[in-house]
C-alpha cells in the first residue's frame, strides 16, 4: 500500500495540538535549513526542543543528545535526517511515546514510516512543517 500523507484539515488539528516539537538534525548553524525551519516555528509559538549530540544549546533551548534523553513528553518529532537514517529516529519515536513522526521535504522512508504507524503514530514524510503551518495557520506576523 503506498503511503498518503494525512488530510490538510488533519495536519492542522495535530499541530494545533501540539506541545513540545522535538527536532532531530537541528543545526546550529543560523544558515541551515533546520534551524531556519525551527526559529521560524519557534517565532510562532511552538516549543521547539533541540536533538543534537554536539551542541549544549541551541535556540536558547537545552540540546539533548537523542529523544530517549528529553525528560519530557513529545508531541511532535521533526526530522531533519538523510531518509537512510531514519529508521531508528522511528523506532525511538515510538519508544518516548510521541504523537507525531514528521520527516521534513524530500525525506521518504517507508519503513520508517511503517514503524511509526504501526504503534499509533501519525506519519507525515516528505513536508515542511514550516509550510504547513503558513498554509493552515496564516498570521500577520
Amino acid at each position: 500500500m503506498t503511503f498518503e500523507n494525512p488530510s490538510r484539515e488533519h495536519i492542522k488539528e495535530l499541530l494545533a495540538n501540539a506541545g513540545n516539537i522535538a527536532v532531530v538534525g537541528l543545526s546550529d548553524k543560523p544558515d541551515r535549513t533546520s534551524y531556519m525551519v525551527s526559529a521560524a516555528m519557534q517565532s510562532r509559538g511552538y516549543r521547539i526542543i533541540p536533538v543534537n549530540p554536539n551542541a549544549d544549546q541551541i535556540l536558547g533551548e537545552k540540546c539533548y543528545p537523542s529523544l530517549s534523553d528529553i525528560p519530557e513528553p513529545v508531541d511532535i518529532v521533526n526530522v531533519f535526517r538523510r531518509a537512510d537514517q531514519v529508521v531508528p529516529v522511528a523506532e525511538e519515536s515510538v519508544k518516548i511515546g510521541a504523537k507525531v513522526f514528521w520527516l521534513q521535504l524530500d525525506i521518504v522512508n517507508e519503513e520508517a514510516g511503517r514503524i511509526a504507524s504501526e504503534a499509533g503514530l501519525e506519519v507525515i514524510m516528505d513536508r515542511c512543517i514550516k509550510v504547513e503551518d503558513a498554509i493552515l495557520n496564516p498570521r500577520n506576523n
